[in-house]
Parts: structure tokens; C-alpha cells; sequence
């Protein structure tokens, strides 16, 4: 006979029940070919009469946008296609992407790519009821308009998550990262097809790939963490451990881009909830300086400060860490870092920074990481980061850039 789990479990008096709040999730749809129905999904959102699609330039080249147009094209819908996207987002790219919204008086937006050209779909739907440019809503400065247009999101990274976050990050004329959130931000549907992340390359699926495990972790371990949103980062850590390896080395093996599809959908849900932390903080200053993938940033910023951060576990009575460990099949969080450090191996990473950061000193990316638009994410880690400690990882970041001037 099976023991009762309800009477086998902690006593509740013995559970600390923390309050929390949850966000709200978009209607998903995951499926190997989902995507072949878009048509469908605008009308069932929109009057789908005029849709602008937004691209990334690359996921247009491989040809992934050009069978969705046509079926939309089919249905009846006049389309545009703004595809003028490269790198990480800017505002100047939203406003522009918004532009042609109004001119083609869409009624729907459909973005299809990674997460810049998701990050730009979305608030160029919300940006084009109003007449004001992007910079005009960042960091809050004030709201967005009321009415947007009515969006749909196709991922085709298994990376950021953007399509099921309200938190979109882009870079202002100067450079600098800020960020438009807000619930109404999010599409109003999503569509999970693995066959859309098939042509993706190795190096790619392993940069992106781990920008979702480290906003898994960093979720569900920060100081903002709560047991309503540690599920979904566990069941993404889950995933991405068991399939990205696989992702890299077959990268036509479509059960475990699926796999991979749903981590970073699961994780993407991870950090809308409770956001991010050391790691971020670190990858964010480093892409104030120079150009850099945001997988690859976050990627080598974990690998750097992960030992560091585990040693606050003893002092916190939830043992994020060592739930952490366990969904990613290991037995203690002593084992994270090390475990973290050879799948990035595996994958392929190399640990070194583009040469444009030969051009800098570590004081100037301590500069960058205490700076205000970081300062959340500081202040989020587990373990509290001096400034003593910001100055030490900036210079063992900037290490990882070929020889350059190092002097502070």
C-alpha cells in the first residue's frame, strides 16, 4: 500500500508560507510543425486583414519567414516584413518597426526570431497606438499606450524566453541597455515549434541554450525567488541539463530542440516572475562596452561567479542551490559549479570575450556593473556583492579578452 503523501509531508506549522504573486502566462502552443497554422492564430486574435511580420535579417535568410507570410498571404492578409534587425535590440529598431506598423495600419504584429527581433515585435506593437518613440517609455518614464496591437511570438532560439516575459531589454542611442515592462507587453499568443530552431548552428544553440539555464537558476536562487516560480525553473533546468548537449551535437534531433524549446519557455516564465541577478548584472555591463552575444556574456558571468555565489547557501534557510542541483540530476549544490563548468565544455564554449574588449580596464567594467541600470540585479544575488567583490569579477572578466591595456 502507497504511503499518504499528505501525511508523510512537513507539518504546516513547520512551512514558512511565504506570499507571493504570480504573472500572467500567454496562451501557449508547442508542437513540431505548429507554426504551419499562424494563419489561424492572427485571425483568432485580430481581424488578421493586415499583419506586419518582424525578423530577425538572419531567420529571413535561412527562409523560416517566407513559408509564413505566403500562408498568411493565402488567408487574406496583406503583410509587410520588417526584417532590419541585427545584434541586440535598439530603440532606433522599435521605431522603426513601429513606423511601419502605422503605415500598414496592421492589425496584428507576428515576431519570428530570437530575442531581439521578439524584444522589438512586442513593443512595436504597443509603441505604434501612440505617437511617442521608444526612449519616451523606457525605464517607466511613462506609459505605455492603452491599446496595443495584438501580437503573436515564434521563438527561434531556444534562449531568451523574451516571448513569455513583460521585461524587454534595448539599448539607447548612447548604448547603454534599459528596458520597457509591463504585462501588456507580452504577445497575445505563443507558438513552441522545434522545427523553427533546427537550422540554428552549434555555437548558437549552446549560447542561447545556456542563456536559459542561467535565467533558470538565477530565478530560482536570487533573493526575490519564491516557491510559486521555483517549479518552472526547476522543470526548465531539468530540460535544458538533459538536452543541450544533444541540441549541439545533433542539431536536427527535434525532441530535444522541443526540449530545449520549453526550458527557455519555462525559464522565460522563471524570470518575468523573479527576475535575475549577479550574472546578468555582469553580462549587461559587458555589453555596455562593446558588442557581445548576450548568451555568451551570461554564459562565461555565470561560469565566473557561480563557486561565489553557492557559498552563501549556508546561510540561507531554503537551500536554493541544492534544490537547484538536484533538478539538474546532481546531489548537493557543492557539485553546481563545477557540473556547470563542464557543460559549458561540452558545448563548445570557449572562454574568451570578442577583441573589442582588449580595449578596456577593469575599472571600467566595475564602472558599468555598479551602475543604476544593473543595480536590481546586484542587489537581487543571495550572496550581497560588495564592491570589493564587482571589482574582482570585473577583472577576471576582462581577462578573457586577448592582451590588451589591463591597468585599473
Amino acid at each position: 500500500m502507497r504511503e499518504n503523501p499528505i501525511a508523510t509531508a512537513e507539518p504546516a506549522a513547520q512551512v514558512k508560507a511565504r506570499p507571493f504573486s504570480m504573472n500572467a502566462v500567454p496562451e501557449i502552443h508547442f508542437g513540431a510543425g505548429r507554426a504551419a497554422s499562424l494563419a489561424e492564430d492572427v485571425k483568432a486574435i485580430s481581424q488578421g486583414r493586415r499583419v506586419l511580420l518582424v525578423a530577425d535579417a538572419g531567420v529571413v535568410d535561412l527562409g523560416l519567414v517566407a513559408p509564413l507570410e505566403q500562408s498568411l498571404n493565402e488567408a487574406g492578409a496583406a503583410t509587410e516584413l520588417f526584417a532590419d534587425i541585427a545584434g541586440e535590440p535598439k530603440a532606433a529598431q522599435i521605431d522603426a518597426a513601429a513606423d511601419a506598423a502605422r503605415r500598414l495600419r496592421a492589425d496584428a504584429v507576428v515576431c519570428i526570431g530570437g530575442g531581439s527581433a521578439l524584444d522589438i515585435g512586442k513593443l512595436a506593437a504597443c509603441i505604434a497606438a501612440g505617437e511617442a518613440d521608444a526612449l519616451s517609455y523606457a525605464l517607466a518614464a511613462q506609459p505605455l499606450p492603452a491599446a496595443g496591437l495584438p501580437k503573436i511570438c515564434l521563438p527561434t532560439t531556444a534562449g531568451t524566453g523574451s516571448e513569455l516575459s513583460g521585461t524587454n531589454i534595448f539599448a539607447n542611442g548612447a548604448g547603454k541597455k534599459v528596458w520597457i515592462a509591463g504585462q501588456q507587453t507580452k504577445p497575445d499568443r505563443v507558438l513552441l515549434d522545434p522545427l523553427l530552431t533546427l537550422s540554428l548552428p552549434p555555437h548558437l544553440t549552446a549560447w542561447t541554450g545556456l542563456d536559459a539555464f542561467v535565467h533558470a537558476l538565477e530565478a530560482c536562487t536570487n533573493r526575490q525567488a519564491h516557491p510559486g516560480n521555483s517549479p518552472f525553473c526547476h522543470h526548465a533546468l531539468g530540460l535544458i541539463a538533459g538536452a543541450l548537449v544533444t541540441a549541439v551535437e545533433e542539431p536536427g534531433n527535434v525532441e530535444a530542440r522541443g526540449a530545449m524549446l520549453l526550458g527557455s519557455a519555462y525559464a522565460g516564465i522563471g524570470i518575468d516572475n523573479c527576475g535575475t541577478a549577479l550574472a546578468h548584472n555582469l553580462s549587461h555591463a559587458l555589453a555596455a562596452l562593446a558588442p557581445v552575444h548576450h548568451g555568451l556574456a551570461t554564459a562565461l558571468a555565470l561560469d565566473l561567479t557561480l563557486a561565489w555565489s553557492i557559498e552563501a547557501e549556508a546561510e540561507s534557510s531554503g537551500q536554493p542551490f541544492a534544490a537547484a542541483a538536484r533538478a539538474c540530476g546532481l546531489t548537493a549544490a557543492a557539485e553546481l559549479s563545477a557540473w556547470y563548468s563542464a557543460l559549458m565544455t561540452r558545448c563548445g564554449v570557449e572562454r574568451r570575450l570578442p577583441d573589442a574588449f582588449a580595449a578596456f580596464t577593469p575599472a571600467d567594467l566595475a564602472r558599468e556593473m555598479r551602475s543604476a541600470e544593473n543595480r536590481p540585479m546586484r542587489d537581487a544575488s543571495l550572496r550581497p556583492v560588495e564592491d570589493g567583490d564587482i571589482d574582482r569579477f570585473a577583472a577576471a572578466t576582462l581577462a578573457l579578452a586577448p592582451n590588451g591595456d589591463r591597468s585599473s
